[in-house]
């Protein structure tokens, strides 16, 4: 089983994602970052579930669909790295 590190981006951008869907609804807001945590927490059992990102320069990247987001991670060994969770209407390009 590996170990799930979320770095500090990926915390920024749930917290990003928080703020503004709490604008409108914080109950829907706490769901969809619990949804989000808990489908990263599957990788712990399953690290390869995520598709592979295309491009040449960022190999080693994988993103896990979440409804409209994108949860995208490393794999290091044992342990995995969420490098941070994109919208989908995102420039996924601009961040990684």
């Amino acid at each position: 089983m590996a170990e799930i590190r979320w770095t500090y981006e990926a915390e920024l951008w749930l917290k990003d994602i928080y703020e503004y869907i709490a604008l409108d609804n914080p109950t829907a807001a706490e769901q969809v970052i619990d949804g989000i945590y808990n489908k990263a927490q599957i990788l712990k059992d399953h690290p390869e579930l995520g598709h592979k990102y295309e491009a040449p320069e960022k190999e080693d990247v994988r993103i896990l669909l979440y409804g409209h987001y994108r949860i995208t991670y490393v794999i290091l060994n044992n342990r995995i790295d969420i490098l941070g969770v994109f919208h989908g209407s995102l420039d996924i390009d601009r961040y990684l």
